[in-house]
């Protein structure tokens, strides 16, 4: 399965990946509360928004709702990081990879802060494009 990262979908909404995507990886994709919020709050009001929208809402979640557990996972993934030289720029990343890790995907994504991540944790992360 693919936790598909928001930076990933920023570069589909945008007609940057164009034909890259073959319909079998589409089936393995997945999302998450976190990438929900961060994909949708950027969204315009209009109809092309309104149906990706009602698509987008379709693909199955992750940790639906999350756990308490969760979040500790997340915080500490940032702190894990901070010790060992590491400065993730986005709490949601942490909390991205926590979900990601606690289900055994992989992260597609388009962030840097996965690639740290990844160095010192269990974390599969696959940098997309």
């Amino acid at each position: 399965m693919i936790l598909v990262d928001t930076s990933i979908w920023i570069e589909l909404l945008n007609g940057r990946l164009g034909s890259r995507l073959a319909e079998p990886q589409l089936l393995q994709f997945r999302i998450c509360g976190p990438v929900i919020q961060e994909v949708l709050q950027g969204l315009r009001d209009d109809p092309a928004s309104d149906k990706f929208r009602k698509q987008f809402l379709s693909i199955p979640m992750f940790n639906d709702p999350l756990q308490t557990s969760t979040f500790i996972f997340a915080s500490e993934i940032y702190r894990l990081g901070r010790q060992k030289g590491f400065t993730i720029r986005s709490a949601i990343d942490c909390l991205i990879a926590a979900i990601a890790i606690e289900n055994r995907a992989t992260v597609w994504h388009r962030d840097r802060d996965y690639e740290r991540i990844a160095k010192y944790t269990s974390l599969q992360s696959t940098q997309h494009i």
